[in-house]
C-alpha cells in the first residue's frame, strides 16, 4: 500500500498566493510524508504570486469564485518526477470526470477543456524538500481571466465524491506503480 495519505477537507479553504509551501499538507492534516488533500473554495493568485513563469510573463493571474482544489506533496522528489505525477493526476482526473458527463473532458498537458472552455489550472513546483502538486478544477469560473467553464455547467455535481475517487484512484495508481517496479531483475 501506498505510503500516500489521503485527506478530504471540510468547509471551504481559499487557495492563493502563497499557498504552495513545504509541509502544508501536514500542517493542514497532521499527516507526515507524501499527502493529498482535497477541498472547495475559491482561487486567487495574483501576478506576484504565480509560480508558472510564463503565465507571470503573460501577467495573467489564476482567479474564480469557487473550485474543486487538489493539492499532493511528495517528499524526495525531483521536479520532473513531480511533473509526471501531476500529469498523472490530471489524466485521472479526466478519466473521472469524463464518466460523469457526456461533454467530452479533453486533457492537453496539465490543463483540461470543455466546450473549447477551461476547465482547470495546475502546476508542479519544487520545494527545498519536495515537489508540490495543484490541481483546481472549476466549479463556478466566475472571474476567471480567460473563457472558461465550470462542472456545474457540464451536469457534474458531488465534488467530495469525485474527489474522493481520484484520490484513490491516484493511490492505486501509486502503489501500482511501486509494484511493478520491485517485481522487475536488473539486466544486464
Amino acid at each position: 500500500m501506498s505510503a500516500l495519505r489521503v485527506a478530504w477537507l471540510r468547509g471551504e479553504r481559499a487557495y492563493g498566493d502563497g499557498t504552495l509551501q513545504s509541509h502544508l499538507l501536514y500542517r493542514w492534516t497532521g499527516h507526515p510524508g507524501d499527502a493529498a488533500a482535497a477541498f472547495c473554495g475559491p482561487c486567487h493568485v495574483s501576478v506576484a504570486g504565480l509560480v508558472d513563469l510564463e503565465d507571470q510573463r503573460r501577467r495573467s493571474p489564476i482567479r474564480a469564485r469557487r473550485m474543486l482544489h487538489f493539492v499532493v506533496e511528495h517528499f524526495g522528489c525531483e521536479l520532473s518526477r513531480g511533473v509526471l505525477r501531476q500529469r498523472l493526476l490530471i489524466a485521472i482526473a479526466r478519466d473521472t470526470l469524463a464518466a460523469r458527463t457526456r461533454v467530452p473532458i479533453v486533457r492537453d498537458g496539465d490543463d483540461l477543456y470543455a466546450k473549447g472552455r477551461k476547465l482547470s489550472v495546475s502546476i508542479a513546483a519544487p520545494t527545498p524538500v519536495s515537489c508540490l502538486i495543484h490541481l483546481g478544477v472549476n466549479l463556478d469560473p466566475a472571474g476567471a481571466p480567460v473563457p472558461a467553464i465550470g462542472l456545474g455547467s457540464l451536469g457534474i455535481r458531488a465534488e467530495q465524491e469525485i474527489a474522493a475517487d481520484v484520490l484513490k484512484r491516484y493511490r492505486k495508481e501509486l502503489d501500482s506503480m511501486d509494484r511493478a517496479a520491485a517485481k522487475v531483475r536488473p539486466v544486464g
